[in-house]
């Protein structure tokens, strides 16, 4: 499976939250073993990390997936472009499946 492109936009010092339903071949995806992990770089090929996803898996039956990012991080990761990805993993990632990629674009707040 290819990972499916979705590009975000995350307003600097405002709290983010996405919610995904995973589904294969068109029926939902049971998660049951699987956890979730998504991180922002400012380059795909960039060792520094700029900051990680709160990744949950919210419901294991329904395939349900939440990424979140705290206003106090977006706060510190400065106004530009950044690229992200989102995995699925089993333990010791015996098995891992990127379920999408995009870019993360961080809006310049202004009240702070």
């Amino acid at each position: 499976m290819t990972a499916a492109t979705y590009n975000l936009t995350v307003d600097q010092g405002s709290d983010f939250s996405l919610s995904l339903k995973i589904k294969e071949d068109g029926a939902v995806k049971a998660l049951t073993g699987y956890s979730a992990r998504a991180h922002i770089r400012s380059r795909k090929t960039s060792n520094t990390l700029t900051a990680s996803f709160t990744c949950t898996i919210t419901s294991l039956q329904l395939g349900e997936v939440t990424l979140f990012l705290s206003n106090a991080t977006s706060k510190g990761i400065p106004a530009g472009v950044y690229y992200y990805d989102l995995e699925l993993y089993t333990s010791s990632d015996a098995l891992v499946v990127r379920l999408l990629e995009g870019t993360v674009t961080v809006r310049q707040e202004v009240t702070r």
